[in-house]
């Protein structure tokens, strides 16, 4: 034990330290387990700002994923009416936008005669799918985007005279000229496996043969 002499009148008084090696042990043993538990405290604060940080990057980068297939769907869209519109103007498929043309078009040339059929009147509701023999295919945006076109049916324009479709003779052909709102379904899908992404758009637009601007109904 450590102790310490005072004198006082001639006396010489020991007094005992309360300090011991006992506890300078234990002292350095707290600030041992303090820095300790410190840090580990800040590890884990660490971590789970990591955490937090890869969470929030992931999620921004799913969002930009969700956005931009589906503005491939879109386009998808915006392909289909036009070929439509323009197969109704000219009164057949244009070849440019066959696979084989140049620059290559959307539509297989395969599907080319049964897609015409579709757009004319001649295969309405059409049992094709955009999954299993697309009528038109194209890469956008790094994602595979596929699109079904179908004829539902013709119906009077409001307000106009009571006229039928033209069936065989053309779509608006015959009694039918200008007279009709013809139906057609737009069904497009756009995939990224890579991504295990995927995307599917349904549109009911009518069109006529006025060559107005298809109308998106649904």
């Amino acid at each position: 034990m450590k102790t310490d002499d005072t004198q006082a009148h001639g006396f010489v008084t020991r007094h005992a330290s309360s300090v011991t090696p006992h506890a300078l042990r234990d002292e350095k043993g707290i600030a041992l387990l303090t820095s300790v538990l410190l840090l580990v405290a800040l590890t884990v604060i660490g971590i789970a700002a990591m955490t937090v940080t890869g969470m929030e990057n992931k999620m921004a980068g799913y969002g930009r994923s969700a956005e931009t297939i589906s503005s491939a769907a879109e386009a998808c869209m915006g392909t289909a009416v036009k070929i439509i519109q323009d197969t109704i103007d000219q009164g057949q498929l244009p070849a440019t936008y066959l696979a084989n043309a140049s620059p290559a078009g959307p539509v297989p040339v395969a599907n080319g005669p049964t897609l015409q059929q579709e757009i004319m009147g001649q295969s309405d509701n059409n049992p094709d799918t955009a999954d299993a023999s697309p009528n038109t295919t194209a890469p956008l945006f790094n994602f595979a985007v596929r699109g079904d076109i179908d004829r539902l049916y013709a119906a009077p324009k409001v307000g106009g005279s009571l006229q039928f479709a033209g069936g065989y003779e053309g779509t608006a052909g015959g009694a039918a000229g200008g007279g009709v709102d013809i139906y057609y379904r737009v069904d497009c899908i756009a995939t990224n496996p890579a991504l295990n992404t995927r995307s599917r758009i349904t549109a009911v637009y009518a069109c006529t043969a006025s060559g107005e601007t298809c109308l998106r109904k649904v």
